[in-house]
């Protein structure tokens, strides 16, 4: 019998079944090993590595499947091969998108969520919520009898209160706080960028389910923020044990949330395995367990899936898409992303805080051909900071015109006739925001040599690239940004605004007073019509300055095996795999 089983689909006790007792039936040996490996789940994942053991997996995994199955109940787990390991697990220190899909999307829950379908705020630990006519007080109250994840290293004595609500924004809020010194001097990326350190004048608790937020100023994004990772609700009761064991680190690796799914171990740049919580206030995920098989090469999670290592493959490279489109044993979820892939220019490094030499960059580089090697002519090409589909996006701001002849003598009016010397960040390996950072990075290189500029490309580990780059140590940076939540300040604050300098999110470095109006001034009110004005005012500012070479706004874009049913891949880059089913 010809039968192949994804090796991430098996716990490792099963998978060292035929390999251990030689002496032993096979379900007996899988069983002692089992019992095993449940002490030490980590040394398990590390063992299952290489060529020659996954082979031999296999073919164990055939055989306790056949042999042992009335012994031992098989698990019907869920894999993802994801891109990249995650910053850490507690969500708020951080701003990548691997992190949030890794911690916010599956071990924590917000107090409200982003309904996708109906494209707005929804109930979730919060039920309801109540706004003074002032808009400055927001009550939000708590779904009753909600738990808090149990484990080996925590048993929770009570349910989600308001004290954990006041605990979590008052660690980002008050520099005051035992928990917020972990952020360092810029403060926590999110609450820094987004203005709530200044925008929250008190979190107080009304009663054990109920909770009040007074604002210092009328803010129309105020709830729609609280649907980002960033926003999730910690255990104090969990934070307090921590702190008095003087173990405050493990706040980061090992999470504990009311999500639906439970962390039980992680193998950096390997795996990580969570298990179903049983506690969930909502509805019961329809897999046993979710496996992150992590896998940072576009091409091996290709294969990967084809081979049925893996049933859900993110962030494919669009030819792997267009491939897939033709295979029956695999299926294409695709949406219009809300995300821009972009090259940010720091404006604090000479000579990139002249707005000439940036125009003339943006000018020499040839956007289509970027494109189209790297995307495929997928994505659409971006002009502004968001997506065209956002509401306020400003139709009459063009392109800047791609012209060796006339970016080089910009860049002579600039100062500059024979050109610089800079530096290209990028991350080594692919996603959904640039599927092939190196050949793009060298595309600009190329275009820019024709101007007298001489960029050297440096290719950098992802978390080392982001650290270094929100203290503002690169040149050009090519990065992208995944909205939450349809809003224009979704870009709009933490992009440009001068607390996302401080916050280091702002990647051009760009702090201006009149911009910087705008953003707040679009945040201050309600209505659509005065908040549409402000936003294209600013979108010139940008367009004019040069902050970015806008690339594309991309298709977002998730594999999934035939068997899958389920999974929509979201347009915010988020992942929900509560009602995913393996057949």
């Amino acid at each position: 019998m010809n039968m192949r089983m994804p090796i991430e689909s098996l716990s490792a006790p099963s998978a060292f079944g035929n390999l251990a007792a030689p002496g032993a039936s096979l379900a007996a040996r899988a069983q002692a090993i089992l019992q095993d490996c449940n002490k030490n789940q980590t040394l398990c994942d590390r063992k299952v590595t290489g060529d020659l053991m996954r082979l031999k997996l296999l073919a164990a995994a055939a055989a306790v499947s056949i042999l042992a199955a009335p012994t031992i109940a098989m698990s019907k787990p869920l894999t993802v091969c994801t891109e990249s390991s995650p910053d850490g697990f507690d969500v708020v220190q951080f701003n990548s998108l691997v992190t949030t899909n890794a911690s916010a999307d599956v071990v924590f829950n917000t107090l409200v969520s982003y309904d996708e379908a109906a494209k707005k705020v929804a109930p979730s630990l919060a039920e309801k919520w109540d706004v003074s006519n002032d808009g400055l007080t927001y009550t939000f109250h708590l779904r009753p009898n909600v738990q808090f994840q149990t484990i080996d290293y925590f048993k929770p004595t009570r349910p989600l209160g308001a004290d954990d609500v006041v605990f979590t924004f008052e660690r980002m809020l008050s520099d005051s706080n035992p928990w917020h010194k972990v952020a360092g001097a810029s403060g926590f990326p999110h609450a820094q960028s987004m203005g709530l350190v200044k925008l929250i004048k008190a979190v107080t608790k009304v009663d054990d389910h109920t909770v009040k937020f007074e604002l210092n100023e009328p803010n129309a994004t105020f709830v729609p923020i609280l649907t980002m990772g960033f926003a999730s609700i910690y255990s104090s009761e969990y934070a307090d044990k921590l702190l008095k064991a003087n173990q405050q680190s493990d706040l980061n690796s090992k999470p504990i949330g009311t999500g639906p799914f439970v962390l039980k171990s992680y193998t950096k740049d390997s795996v990580i395995r969570y298990d179903v919580n049983p506690t969930y206030w909502g509805p019961k995920p329809k897999v046993d367990r979710l496996i992150y098989a992590i896998t940072p090469d576009a091409s091996v999670r290709a294969q990967k899936i084809k081979a049925g290592e893996c049933q859900i493959a993110l962030s494919p490279k669009p030819q792997d898409v267009l491939d897939a489109k033709k295979d029956k044993s695999l299926k294409v979820s695709e949406a219009p992303a809300f995300m821009t892939a972009f090259v940010a220019l720091n404006t604090q490094k000479k000579p990139l805080d002249n707005p000439k030499v940036r125009q003339a960059i943006n000018m020499a580089f040839d956007r289509t051909t970027y494109m189209k090697t790297v995307f495929d002519n997928t994505a659409t090409p971006a002009v502004n900071p968001y997506p065209p589909n956002t509401w306020s996006y400003d139709k009459t701001i063009a392109a800047y015109k791609y012209s060796s002849a006339d970016a080089k003598k910009l860049l002579a009016d600039a100062g500059f006739p024979n050109g610089f010397d800079t530096t290209i960040w990028v991350r080594p390996n692919g996603s959904v925001l640039n599927p092939n950072p190196k050949a793009g990075a060298e595309l600009l290189q190329a275009d820019l040599a024709k101007i007298g500029v001489k960029a050297q490309v440096k290719v950098i580990e992802w978390g080392e690239l982001i650290k270094e780059a929100k203290q503002g140590q690169h040149d050009m940076l090519f990065m992208g940004w995944a909205g939450d939540n349809g809003d224009p300040d979704n870009y709009m604050s933490p992009l440009f605004s001068c607390n996302a300098v401080k916050s280091g999110i702002n990647f051009a470095r760009y702090c201006d007073s009149r911009l910087d109006k705008l953003i707040a001034d679009g945040k201050s009110t309600p209505d659509v019509a005065q908040r549409t004005k402000a936003y294209v005012d600013a979108q010139k500012i940008i367009h004019d300055q040069a902050l970015w070479i806008p690339l594309v706004y991309p298709t977002a874009a998730a594999l999934t095996r035939a068997n899958v049913s389920g999974y929509n891949v979201s347009p915010f880059g988020r992942v929900n795999f509560g009602g995913v089913s393996v057949q």
